[in-house]
């Protein structure tokens, strides 16, 4: 979750790795720092806070050279301080490293360094790495950093510099994301294609097990033996306009309005009119497979859990196939059960996070065949997926994930019209669903424009300090998306239930000081959800619905209506979220709050 840059090559290495970081940041934000090769030794200058703070650091006191490594840091072992900020040295300050991820056997490593008379300047578990690097045998750091390596548990995507090889710089991946950018005479290294685009659209993506050294000379990717490894040269397909702001006051809100053009690159040459069904060859998946599944397992975690649960409604509804969705962080600690037929399905925006990773492999172990829904090409779970389906929906900045959802269920409507097809759905009702889908872009920018609507009760609703979200059926999931979006920016307790169930229990919180949102297009349960809204008005509550254009009407019943367009039950998710994400992110920027990087989180999970 943390981010690294690293630079070697004929420009001053500091202005590119604080370019970089900047970049990076959204993937953590609570310390940064570079080490910069000058000649005479390696310069460290870290912090705790932001990157434009390292960079007046810097400005202040210029550390020169043309070869470094810098972080910045999402916490995991110590606090977010200056001492625990990466790099960290070894005892002499010879050798240096950044570091994303969690080394598990720290603790036993930490104990027998001490006892060798290691001296420990940090919290941290990556301090341990720079210490096992200092005494391990070796003629190369590259060496060095492969024995040392050796020695230890848990995940690492690690850049190494020593002074006593300038120029040099040895990256090890496992588990967490690193890339090489391939330049003229300079080379680059980075945990996302966003830190390096702005020199290079040539990148290598670098496999768990990979050691790579870069030099000003050329780079070169070994094994664990040292043998040399072939590795693609790819080239980035998007440009940097799409990593800037674009004249939106935060990337959260650029990316809000971005959504009617990434729903459409999603569907972009996927929609055969004529015979109703999706073209999607990447899943790698025969008419026979198609028609062989028997049960589908979706894994995912946060807002892309969400769209899974969406995807349970449509794939089920469509298909006929039975669907669970799994928390992919606690599917992988379940005894999996081999049913043969089953066909499981990764979901991440990112595409390397840590527990729908191990998830993946759980699965592969029980015999299932797996792909992957992600929005980054190149990323882990699209290359170690048997297929899958790429959103297409171009960088995502923001920390709380917007058009990503929309994407994502957007691609998981695609997949289940592909399956239908191959299991009864007939081609009337192929083609009537395709053309639905092709609508989706206009529907969502006309749900766009309630935004002014959004803004002025955004006003009214700030300075609350509870909400809840209710939703029936398939906007059930837009609801508990709907208040993580609140909780995540604002810092509003928000809470997510089905409608139906909110007198079960949560109907005790309901008076006049508990804002209630419903979800309520004008759908085969709308007049059930207006019963719901009933329960709640009797009690004082204060209401606000989005419903649909045409839908009846609720006045006197709801404080607030915002009408998104009417589509069709199984696609209405991808338009009814969007007044949710406006509306939590204009109480977030009311409220003062950091939109783009929220306290305590980080946008790619890298670690369990």
């Amino acid at each position: 979750m943390c981010g690294i840059v690293g630079y070697t090559g004929w420009r001053e290495a500091a202005p590119v790795l604080l370019e970089g970081l900047q970049r990076l940041e959204y993937r953590g934000y609570d310390s940064a720092g570079l080490a910069v090769q000058n000649g005479r030794g390696l310069v460290i200058s870290k912090l705790a806070g932001r990157v434009g703070r390292l960079r007046d650091l810097i400005a202040a006191d210029p550390v020169h050279g043309s070869a470094g490594i810098g972080h910045t840091r999402w916490a995991t072992h110590g606090a977010p301080t200056e001492r625990n900020a990466h790099p960290h040295a070894d005892c002499r300050g010879a050798a240096v490293v950044v570091h994303n991820g969690i080394i598990e056997n720290a603790d036993a490593l930490r104990t027998r360094l001490q006892r060798a008379g290691h001296r420990f300047t940090s919290d941290t578990d990556t301090e341990t790495l720079a210490h096992l690097i200092e005494d391990a045998p070796g003629e190369s750091l590259e060496e060095r950093v492969i024995a040392a390596l050796a020695h230890v548990d848990g995940t690492y995507g690690i850049a190494v510099m020593a002074s006593a090889e300038p120029s040099k710089i040895v990256v090890a991946r496992q588990g967490s994301p690193l890339l090489i950018g391939v330049g003229e005479g300079e080379y680059f290294i980075a945990s996302d294609a966003s830190a390096v685009l702005e020199h290079t659209r040539s990148v290598v993506y670098l496999d768990d097990g990979d050691i790579a050294v870069l030099t000003p000379d050329g780079y070169k990717v070994l094994d664990r033996l040292v043998q040399e490894q072939q590795r693609a040269v790819d080239d980035i397909e998007w440009d940097l306009a799409a990593i800037e702001l674009g004249g939106h006051a935060h990337f959260m809100h650029k990316e809000i309005h971005e959504q009617p053009e990434t729903v459409r690159s999603t569907l972009r040459g996927r929609l055969l009119f004529e015979e109703g069904t999706a073209r999607l060859g990447g899943l790698n998946l025969s008419p026979e497979d198609c028609r062989a599944a028997s049960r589908i397992v979706i894994v995912a975690c946060g807002t892309s859990w969400h769209a899974a649960l969406v995807g349970r409604h449509v794939i089920e509804d469509i298909t006929g196939i039975p669907v669970q969705v799994e928390y992919a962080s606690e599917y992988r600690y379940r005894r999996q059960l081999r049913v043969p037929g089953t066909l499981t399905v990764a979901v991440s925006q990112s595409g390397e996070t840590a527990d729908t990773l191990e998830a993946i492999r759980a699965a592969r172990a029980a015999g299932s065949r797996v792909i992957g829904v992600v929005n980054v090409v190149g990323s882990t779970i699209a290359r170690d997926t048997d297929g899958g389906i790429y959103l297409h929906a171009g960088p995502e900045v923001g920390v709380a994930s917007t058009k990503a959802f929309t994407s994502q269920v957007v691609a998981l409507l695609l997949l289940a019209i592909h399956l239908g097809r191959q299991r009864g759905l007939s081609l009337d009702e192929g083609r009537d669903l395709v053309w639905q889908l092709a609508q989706l872009p206009e529907q969502v920018a006309r749900a766009l424009a309630v935004e002014p609507c959004v803004q002025e009760l955004a006003q009214s609703y700030a300075g609350e300090r509870n909400f809840l979200y209710l939703g029936r059926g398939v906007n059930f999931p837009v609801a508990l998306e709907g208040a993580l979006k609140l909780k995540e920016i604002s810092y509003i307790h928000a809470e997510g239930y089905p409608a139906a169930e909110m007198k079960h229990g949560p109907i005790a919180l309901i008076d006049e000081d508990m804002p209630v949102v419903f979800v309520a297009p004008d759908d085969e349960v709308f007049q059930k959800v207006r019963s719901n809204m009933q329960e709640v008005k009797a009690r004082g509550g204060r209401i606000i619905a989005v419903t649909s254009e045409g839908s009846p009407d609720l006045d006197g019943l709801v404080d607030h209506q915002l009408r998104v367009p009417a589509t069709r039950s199984l696609l209405s998710p991808v338009v009814t979220a969007i007044p949710l994400q406006l509306l939590a992110y204009h109480i977030a920027v009311l409220r003062g709050c950091d939109v783009d990087r929220p306290r305590n989180l980080a946008k790619s999970v890298t670690v369990e």
